[in-house]
Order: C-alpha cells, then structure tokens, then sequence
C-alpha cells in the first residue's frame, strides 16, 4: 500500500527546543549523532519479574534491537506496565486484570506517541498484553507488529502430563478432598516447565491467535512455543519488516479493517477460542474508530461456522499439536472459502496471498468445513431476556447432554462466599440442578471485573462440576469448561437484569437455540426494578478511576468510552 512520501515525524526542526533538548538526552546515553536522522523504532517489552509468562521477553527484546539496528533503524527498547492472570490475580480478587489491559494501552501511548517514535515491535505475552497491545497500535496509527511471544510446557507428575490447566482445576480437587496438599504442591513443581503463556486454547493463546487472524504478527507467528528457535527467527524478521513498514507507511488502520475483524472472528468461532476475545476485539475495534458490531459478528459467524478444531480445554488435542499441524495459518486455509481474503497484513500481502501457497493440513487435529468435529460452532452468542445484550458461551467446552438447563438460582455478589457453598458439609451449600449467578462482577460493578474464573476452578474440582451452571458477568478464563455463561450484557451495574435476580428465581439456558431466560413475570419484575441499584464500593485509586471511565462490555469495556447502553427498566 502506497502514501504519498513525507519525512519521518520523529526527525525535529534543527534548532527548536525539543531537537536541542532531546539531542542533548541522547549524546549523554552514549547515542552517536549520525544516527539521529534515522527511523526511530520502539520495542514495548511487558518484562516482568513478577511471572514466567515475561521471563524470555528481555531476550527476545534484544533479538527485536539487532534486527531493526543492522536494518538501518533506531531502536529504543520501552518497559510499560504488565499483569499476569495468575499472579496480579491475588489481590482484590482479579479485579486489576482488566483494568491493566487499558493502562498498558495508555502506557503505550504515553511512551511512543509523547517520544513521537515512528513505528514499534509490540512483545505480547499473557492474556491481557495483546488485547493491550493491539488497542494502542489502533490508537496511535503508526507502523507496528506485534509479536506474540509463546507458550510454556508443563511435565508430568505420578506419569500423568501435568500443566497449568490441570493443576488450576486439581485446587478443586483439594478443596473436595479427592486429593491431599502434598499431591497438589507436587503438581505445582511441574505444571511449568519454560517461560510463556499457558498451554492451551486460554485467553493468552487465543489473543495471540487473533492478533495472526487480524494480520498483526508475521504469517506462522502463532500458537509458538516459547522457548524456540522459530520464534527467535519471527523475532529477527519482525525488527526487519518494521524498518520496511516505516517506509512504506503501512499502519495499523490499513490492517484492523472490518473484513480483518470478521476473519478473526471466523477464527474464534471455529477453534472454540476463549470467550474473552469478544470484548477484547471489541475493544481493538472501537480504538481503530471502526462501526463494527463484534458481538453481532460472532453471532453470524456462530450460525455459520462449524467447529475445526478440539484443542483444550475443548478436547484432547495439545496446544503444540495445533502448532504442529500449522496453527493459525492452517486453520485460515481450512476457513478460506468463508474468509474476506482482501485483508492485508503487516507482511505486506493480503491473506489470501499468503494462504493461497499453504497447503491444505493434513492432521488429525484440524477437521474440514465439509467434515467438521461439529456442526456446532465453538463459541456463541445467546440472548433472552436475562442477558439482551447478548452473553458469550464456549460452545466447545460444553458436554453435549447439558446443552439445555433449567434450574433455581442462586445468587452472590462474592466469589468467595460462592467457592465456600461448594463445601458439601455447609448447611446453605450448592446442590445439583442450581444456577449459580455470579453478579456485580463486571468491569464497572467490580470495579475491574473480578476474577469469577476461580469459582468455576474450584467448581471443576467437585462432583457438582457438569450438573450445576454458573452465570456472571465477570471474568472468566479461556481454561474454563462446563455450563459457564460469561459476559452477560449489560452487566448488573449497568442496570441489566442480572442485577435484579434473586435467589430461587428459575433460570432457563438453551444453547441449541441460542437462549438465556429469566422465568419472572412482569409485574414482579416492574417491581423489583423500581428498587434503585447500589454498586460495591470502589476502592481508592486506578480502581475508582477506571469504574468512573469504563464503557459497556458490548463495546469492549474501553476507558474513556462514554457510550452507555440503557438500563433494563429504560
């Protein structure tokens, strides 16, 4: 794609004060001047201490510096905020998870865009850095790729294979004593073996799938292992192609088009990808400032696309299985006859052009659209008159008996109170056929949108696990599996009708028709909505900030989006 040329923004007006002042910073770092007229290039590394999810990124950084400095750049390494869901998860029940993924976004912003850099290598690792990432390369509009950093390995444990996955549904086990302490912290020494993400189909590698899909890494980018020579070569080429992007001013809103978005919804729909996605690529979709309905989207692609793929914690098939068989890019070939292959990438090519020289997979892992693994579609939208906005479900990770659900509710405004109640020796516990709600979880009730992913862990865990169904509008994690209905909209905070469910009040769930009901007549229903809504408290600080400033879930959840949808009783 061709702009007409222009000098690159990053090179001042000799002799203004921002030239004399940043010429003077740089001399003083040791930069020498003849490199001062050159493209200037960032490379946002999330590194942290705090989680093996960031452990290798230092090293990759390093790879990304090389490559953009022998190809004739600048390169300057930025350090931003970074949360990791099983670590930033411990305080104040998950609810900074969410909220760090628009911080790293503004983090982004504040770094590239107040410097006036003119491209950056964005190293994305857990779940809510990509979602981060990719909002900001909408928002700045400035050349970028991201490069999705890998997956971690997990080993094994009384000759069973043991990962993340299973140790985080084994913390059930313990509590329901079918398993001792001693079993479980055995688990924990081995259910990480190498840096990255964690294995699996979750949040993290779903996100980095989509990133692929949306034509924001290099072709062959993702599912990756960590710890590999081909990432360290997608590392080299991506601090190579940068350089090229700069000149060519290829920039992300040329990328993050609609068909791109329906590409990765197509994507999501067919591997049974973490219900997470769709408020991430609402999200990206409202910073590109594009009128795309994402949940909309899902729900036709959901009527339209069958399932391809079985990888956990869907089925069987391991997340390095799917890397073997070609990851995204097979399954982009498998969908292609369904795909808007006009959709250009950072490589410079459309995917049709980068599809049309792969060939079909051949692996037992990936199915055809002629001979799916289902006719269902892996993820789904469904709607009633408990979530009219639409909620999310992981279609994939449902048994097939438990497709439809009635049963009385049972409401909490607390994920602990709801973890203790699985305990079947509390006089008030959860009991077969119930429908655990889960409420004022979402990002503005939270606020932050708590971590609800614990309680369906804990519920894996128990023989409730299959016959009792959970329903929130907080967050959950892509490793969660059961009758799990997340992202109800609009959230309870929000006024909508989660918000005016009470104990008892039967629920009715039918996933073949695509339906979530709340079974109140209307004049009990007039009646409790005439009663005002009272929201947790919010605690002082980003937390209180962020509920003042976060938009509805149906647009992604942004700070600073000041769209609201109406209340149940508007």
């Amino acid at each position: 794609m061709s702009r007409t040329r222009r000098p690159i923004r990053s090179n001042f007006e000799p002799g203004s004060t921002r030239w004399a002042v940043r010429r003077a910073q740089w001399i003083a770092m040791g930069i020498d001047e003849k490199d001062f007229s050159k493209p200037k290039v960032a490379i946002v590394n999330t590194s942290s201490k705090l989680s093996v999810c960031y452990q290798h990124l230092d090293r990759l950084a390093a790879r990304v510096e090389t490559a953009i400095r022998d190809s004739g750049g600048l390169p300057f390494e930025v350090r931003t905020a970074a949360s990791s869901d099983f670590v930033t998860s411990a305080g104040r029940q998950g609810r900074y998870l969410m909220p760090t993924r628009d911080l790293m976004s503004f983090d982004v912003e504040v770094q590239i865009e107040g410097a006036e850099l003119d491209g950056m290598v964005l190293l994305s690792s857990c779940d809510k850095t990509t979602p981060a990432h990719l909002m900001a390369a909408a928002r700045l509009d400035i050349p970028s790729i991201v490069v999705a950093c890998g997956y971690q390995l997990g080993g094994s444990c009384g000759g069973k294979s043991v990962d993340i996955e299973t140790l985080y549904n084994s913390v059930g086990s313990y509590k329901a004593g079918e398993i001792d302490l001693e079993q479980l912290t055995e688990m924990s020494r081995v259910a990480i073996m190498g840096p990255g993400v964690c294995a699996g189909l979750a949040t993290a590698n779903s996100m980095h799938v989509m990133a692929e899909a949306l034509g924001m890494t290099l072709p062959g980018n993702t599912p990756i292992r960590a710890s590999s020579d081909r990432l360290n070569e997608i590392c080299n080429a991506a601090g190579r192609r940068i350089m090229e992007m700069v000149e060519e001013d290829l920039r992300p809103r040329d990328i993050l088009t609609p068909p791109a978005f329906r590409n990765a919804v197509r994507i999501a729909v067919a591997l049974g990808a973490s219900v997470n996605v769709v408020r991430h690529l609402a999200a990206i979709a409202q910073e590109a400032e594009l009128e795309l309905d994402v949940v909309a989207e899902v729900e036709k692609a959901a009527a339209q696309t069958p399932l391809i793929a079985r990888i956990r914690p869907n089925g069987g098939t391991r997340i390095e299985d799917f890397e073997a068989a070609g990851g995204c890019m097979a399954a982009l070939k498998v969908l292609e006859q369904v795909l808007e292959i006009d959709a250009v990438t950072v490589s410079g090519k459309t995917i049709g052009q980068l599809i049309s020289s792969a060939e079909t997979p051949n692996s037992p892992h990936l199915a055809s659209l002629d001979f799916p693994f289902s006719t269902d579609p892996g993820l789904a939208i469904i709607r009633g008159s408990l979530a009219p906005d639409g909620a999310v479900v992981k279609i994939a990770a449902v048994p097939d008996q438990t497709r439809r659900f009635s049963g009385k509710a049972r409401v909490f405004e607390n994920e602990a109170d709801a973890i203790e109640r699985l305990a079947p020796t509390h006089p008030q516990h959860i009991e077969r056929g119930d429908v655990v709600v889960l409420r004022m979880m979402g990002p503005k009730g939270g606020p932050g949108t708590v971590f609800a992913a614990s309680f369906m862990a804990a519920l894996q865990g128990t023989d409730l696990a299959g016959v009792v169904a959970v329903v929130t509008d907080g967050e959950l994690s892509g490793l969660n599996s059961g009758i799990t209905i997340g992202q109800v909209m609009p959230e309870a905070a929000e006024g909508g009708p989660l918000a005016y469910v009470e104990s008892g009040d039967e629920i009715a769930i039918d996933l073949g028709r695509r339906t979530i009901d709340l079974l109140v007549d209307r004049e009990e229903m007039a009646r409790r909505l005439r009663v005002p809504l009272r929201l947790p408290d919010a605690p002082r600080g980003w937390l209180s900030i962020y509920r003042a400033t976060v938009g509805p879930l149906a647009r992604g959840a942004v700070v600073g989006d000041t769209v609201r949808p109406k209340s149940a009783g508007e």
